[in-house]
């Protein structure tokens, strides 16, 4: 157990090894989704707005997952820092980028 901010004793539990699954499996949604995403950009002729969207996508899915490895990372330590809000702010916009992407490919 470790002491919170306010002193108080605070049990961890397995609380940090839950967060590292979440974020591995959070990764491996992406990756299939950005799997898929190629494809299906690359499906057409390889023409450059096709090409260009594919390379956007990897972009953004490499992005991803540099930011969820190095949260993975952190939880590893006894007591994980909390998630920068620069970190949280790369997550949701690779998420939102990605998004976007697929709803430009629907239409």
């Amino acid at each position: 157990m470790s002491p919170s901010r306010d002193g108080e004793v605070r049990d961890a539990g397995l609380q940090p090894e839950r967060t590292r699954l979440a974020w591995r499996r959070t990764t491996l949604a992406s990756a299939v989704v950005a799997v898929l995403a190629l494809r299906q950009a690359l499906r057409g002729a390889g023409r450059p707005p096709e090409v260009a969207g594919a390379a956007v996508i990897a972009l953004v899915w490499v992005a991803f997952l540099w930011v969820a490895h190095r949260r993975i990372r952190a939880l590893a330590a006894g007591r994980p820092p909390e998630l920068a809000p620069r970190a949280a702010l790369a997550v949701v916009a690779c998420t939102m980028a990605l998004a976007a992407f697929a709803m430009a490919m629907i239409v």
